[in-house]
């Protein structure tokens, strides 16, 4: 079974549908994670398109 590595702790997983907090080694590494996500430690980049191409989209509709 492949093995990766816990995106909190390090800690080895099994990477596996017997893994039910996989990526993360536990629920306390999940709950963790989701807490950063809900206090915007994490992001998923973004830019905003330019009014041109707005205008652009606009039109098209």
């Amino acid at each position: 079974m492949k093995q990766v590595l816990c995106p909190n702790c390090a800690s080895p997983v099994a990477w596996g549908p017997d893994s039910p907090w996989r990526p993360f080694c536990s629920e306390r590494c999940r709950l963790i994670d989701l807490g950063e996500w809900f206090d915007e430690g994490h992001r998923i980049p973004a830019q905003d398109p330019d009014s041109a191409e707005l205008v652009a989209q606009q039109n098209r509709d």
